[in-house]
């Protein structure tokens, strides 16, 4: 009897695991997005009969971004859901980014995608960050393919005196990017000096002034 519950217990388990994944399958060919509706986690989907190619085209990556107005010296342009509304429920998106000479994507991570990235134009010094602490980088070069684990901290770098410009590509529709310094020093309500002086082994002037340098204006 007990053999016979086990096994009508395992059963219903992996039945309902079973259902739970069939829930996140596609139930239909596609689900355009509305981006006027409600969002919950996603966008709803857009009437069918209202559906047009427009919906799965974009033209935005084409052209390199203007670098020159940005601290960094890069740009990035997305190709996300919000600007291709046929990619709602795919799992999928891309984005260009641009480096002027020295530019760099400062340390950051995509809390729902991994990426990997396809150089066009010039070489880049690139590298992520193990939740132990370990560096892998690489020198890439145009035609060249890194990728990038999800969640972990990563970045890209210009060290060269010409333009540089690489296609990401992401397994989600809207992968997210939390940057290291913006999150930390310009949390609004602030995250306490004397919690991030203590994390970082820094006066609390210290801290004032890094905080200063990430205030919105």
């Amino acid at each position: 009897m007990a053999v016979s519950m086990t096994h009508l217990l395992v059963t219903i388990m992996l039945l309902a695991a079973h259902s739970a994944f069939a829930e996140t399958n596609m139930l239909q060919d596609l689900c355009v997005a509305d981006l006027k509706g409600s969002k919950v986690n996603g966008y709803p989907c857009k009437d069918p009969s209202q559906v047009t190619p427009e919906d799965f085209y974009y033209m935005g990556l084409a052209n390199a971004a203007d670098t020159s107005n940005t601290s960094m010296g890069s740009a990035v342009t997305a190709g996300n859901v919000e600007k291709i509304p046929g990619l709602n429920m795919m799992g999928t998106s891309m984005s260009r980014i641009d480096y002027a000479p020295g530019g760099l994507t400062p340390p950051h991570l995509h809390p729902r995608a991994s990426e990997a990235i396809f150089v066009l134009e010039g070489s880049l010094f690139v590298g992520f960050l193990t939740t132990s602490g370990k560096l892998i980088s690489k020198h890439v070069k145009k035609g060249d393919v890194f990728a990038f684990p999800r969640a972990l901290l990563h970045f890209q770098q210009n060290p060269n005196k010409t333009p540089a410009s690489v296609i990401a590509a992401f397994d989600s529709q809207n992968p997210g990017t939390q940057s290291v310094g913006p999150s930390l020093f310009g949390a609004n309500p602030p995250i306490p000096d004397d919690l991030l002086a203590k994390a970082f082994s820094l006066g609390t002037n210290e801290i004032q002034n890094i905080k200063g340098k990430f205030q919105k204006k």
